[in-house]
């Protein structure tokens, strides 16, 4: 097994630009970075740094200007966006800043929905639903409404839609942005859990000093560009 096919996630000089001309910007800068298979990994940097870029890069929501990324094994920007779609909808969870829920659904139609478009077994949907739900400690209210919730229930819930179909790869932008502390490490600490015992691959974006101290690796991002691991 070569380094590429060994890691979950690799990208290889990749470059992002945005706009032509005299008015294009470049966003990231040359990144060149290597996940292993069931880490709990970090991305830190300012605002503006490039870290929803990269993000969005390595969940197949966009493509580099340059450069390469690999998702276990299979390129990325090789692949036809039927076939990026398709890795997506089952092998990854992503977890966005706007939580992005169905607003006439319940929180566990919510979920449930995502296992249907993921093609997840039918008789097995109620009970990962369910499961996801009571993993983010969203289970006395998985029969409520985006608007008779929270911003931190909306988000929690938001989580675990990403995470009941048991996705080889989490990619979340600030996942705790919206909770307190105290909610926030202990979804965190699901991350972990995941890790552990699914060897599920999570990258994160966040801020939060005290989550970094349970990552197994921060990577500082300024300015485009990986400045430093920790």
């Amino acid at each position: 097994m070569n380094a590429a096919t060994s890691n979950m996630i690799q990208a290889s000089g990749v470059k992002r630009s945005f706009g032509r001309g005299q008015g294009e910007v470049t966003v990231l800068k040359g990144v060149d970075i290597a996940i292993r298979p069931g880490t709990l990994i970090a991305f830190k940097g300012r605002s503006g740094s490039g870290k929803t870029t990269l993000i969005n890069l390595l969940g197949a929501l966009d493509r580099p200007s340059e450069g390469s990324i690999q998702f276990a094994g299979r390129d990325l920007t090789q692949l036809s966006d039927r076939e990026r779609d398709e890795i997506r909808r089952t092998e990854m969870g992503l977890i966005f800043q706007s939580f992005a829920l169905i607003p006439l659904m319940s929180a566990y139609e919510n979920v449930e929905f995502v296992l249907r478009i993921a093609d997840y077994p039918a008789n097995q949907r109620k009970e990962a639903a369910i499961h996801a739900l009571d993993q983010v400690g969203l289970k006395p209210r998985m029969h409520h409404r985006p608007f008779e919730m929270s911003g931190g229930e909306q988000q929690r819930t938001a989580i675990a839609r990403a995470i009941a179909h048991r996705p080889k790869l989490l990619l979340a932008d600030e996942p705790t942005a919206e909770l307190d502390s105290r909610t926030g490490l202990h979804i965190i600490k699901v991350f972990r859990d995941l890790v552990q015992k699914q060897g599920m691959t999570v990258v994160i974006t966040t801020h939060d000093p005290a989550i970094m101290e349970i990552v197994d690796h921060v990577y500082e991002l300024e300015d485009g560009q990986f400045v430093a691991e920790h």
